[in-house]
């Protein structure tokens, strides 16, 4: 899964034509550890699909966290043609996180 930080940030999210859904996690955080095999099996998923998923580790990226104000985490943000549409905080069923990468 593609990892984000402030150098790839804009090519791989504000520039992509496809959707993105950016998980932005914390390794030490509880619920973010119970999203990750969620995470990683919708990114096998849809890989080869015009849609992608990616995340931000806000402790190695806090000022990119900072920008798009996130307050707790997990918070998964959905990006279309560079701008945000959809955010969600806290743990999310799959069946959530597949309806937000297909609006």
């Amino acid at each position: 899964m593609l990892e984000l930080n402030k150098d790839n940030f804009k090519s791989e999210v504000l520039e992509a034509m496809a959707p993105v859904l950016v998980d932005f996690f914390a390794p030490w955080c509880g619920p973010c550890q119970m999203m990750l095999p969620i995470v990683e099996e919708i990114s096998k998923e849809i890989e080869g699909k015009e849609m992608k998923i990616a995340k931000v580790n806000v402790d190695a990226e806090a000022e990119l966290a900072g920008e798009y104000g996130v307050m707790s985490i997990p918070t998964f943000i959905l990006f279309k043609g560079g701008k945000e549409v959809e955010r969600v905080m806290g743990a999310q069923a799959k069946g959530r996180l597949l309806e937000l990468l297909k609006k």
